[in-house]
Protein backbone atom coordinates (compact mmCIF):
# COMPACT_ATOMS: atom_id res chain seq x y z
CA UNK A 1 0.00 0.00 0.00
CA UNK A 2 1.28 3.39 -1.23
CA UNK A 3 0.08 6.86 0.50
CA UNK A 4 0.14 10.13 -0.95
CA UNK A 5 2.48 10.75 1.82
CA UNK A 6 5.54 8.66 0.11
CA UNK A 7 4.63 10.15 -3.49
CA UNK A 8 7.62 12.76 -4.99
CA UNK A 9 7.70 15.86 -5.68
CA UNK A 10 6.51 16.30 -9.32
CA UNK A 11 4.78 12.92 -9.78
CA UNK A 12 1.04 12.50 -10.38
CA UNK A 13 -1.17 9.58 -8.18
CA UNK A 14 -4.29 8.51 -8.77
CA UNK A 15 -6.35 7.93 -5.38
CA UNK A 16 -7.07 4.34 -5.25
CA UNK A 17 -8.86 4.52 -1.20
CA UNK A 18 -9.66 6.62 1.75
CA UNK A 19 -8.87 5.02 4.85
CA UNK A 20 -10.11 6.70 8.63
CA UNK A 21 -13.87 7.42 9.93
CA UNK A 22 -16.31 10.19 10.12
CA UNK A 23 -15.57 13.93 10.33
CA UNK A 24 -11.64 12.97 8.99
CA UNK A 25 -12.39 11.39 6.34
CA UNK A 26 -15.62 13.64 4.80
CA UNK A 27 -12.76 16.66 5.21
CA UNK A 28 -10.42 14.78 2.47
CA UNK A 29 -13.48 14.15 0.73
CA UNK A 30 -15.14 17.79 0.92
CA UNK A 31 -11.55 19.13 -0.23
CA UNK A 32 -12.06 17.26 -3.58
CA UNK A 33 -9.85 14.24 -3.00
CA UNK A 34 -11.81 11.04 -3.63
CA UNK A 35 -11.43 8.38 -5.23
CA UNK A 36 -10.29 7.66 -9.03
CA UNK A 37 -9.29 11.65 -8.59
CA UNK A 38 -5.88 12.28 -10.05
CA UNK A 39 -3.33 14.59 -7.90
CA UNK A 40 -0.21 15.89 -8.39
CA UNK A 41 2.60 16.94 -5.66
CA UNK A 42 3.96 19.89 -6.27
CA UNK A 43 5.62 20.69 -2.94
CA UNK A 44 6.93 19.65 0.58
CA UNK A 45 7.57 21.71 3.08
CA UNK A 46 11.34 21.90 4.61
CA UNK A 47 10.31 19.67 7.42
CA UNK A 48 7.95 17.47 5.62
CA UNK A 49 4.63 18.59 6.48
CA UNK A 50 2.43 19.96 4.85
CA UNK A 51 2.39 19.01 0.67
CA UNK A 52 1.24 21.24 -1.56
CA UNK A 53 -1.02 19.04 -3.98
CA UNK A 54 -2.73 20.05 -7.16
CA UNK A 55 -6.59 18.20 -7.50
CA UNK A 56 -9.11 19.14 -9.81
CA UNK A 57 -7.81 22.36 -11.43
CA UNK A 58 -6.60 23.45 -7.57
CA UNK A 59 -4.08 23.62 -5.10
CA UNK A 60 -3.73 22.48 -1.47
CA UNK A 61 -2.62 21.87 1.23
CA UNK A 62 -2.24 18.69 3.33
CA UNK A 63 -0.80 17.85 6.53
CA UNK A 64 1.27 14.48 6.83
CA UNK A 65 -1.09 12.94 9.35
CA UNK A 66 -4.05 13.25 6.19
CA UNK A 67 -1.64 12.37 3.91
CA UNK A 68 -1.12 8.83 5.18
CA UNK A 69 -4.75 7.90 4.92
CA UNK A 70 -4.73 8.42 1.66
CA UNK A 71 -3.80 5.12 -0.87
CA UNK A 72 -2.49 5.95 -3.98
CA UNK A 73 -1.27 4.18 -7.23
Amino acid sequence: MKTLREVKVGETARVVKLHGEGAIKRRIMDMGITRGTEVFVRKVAPLGDPLEISVRGYELSVRKADAEMIEVE
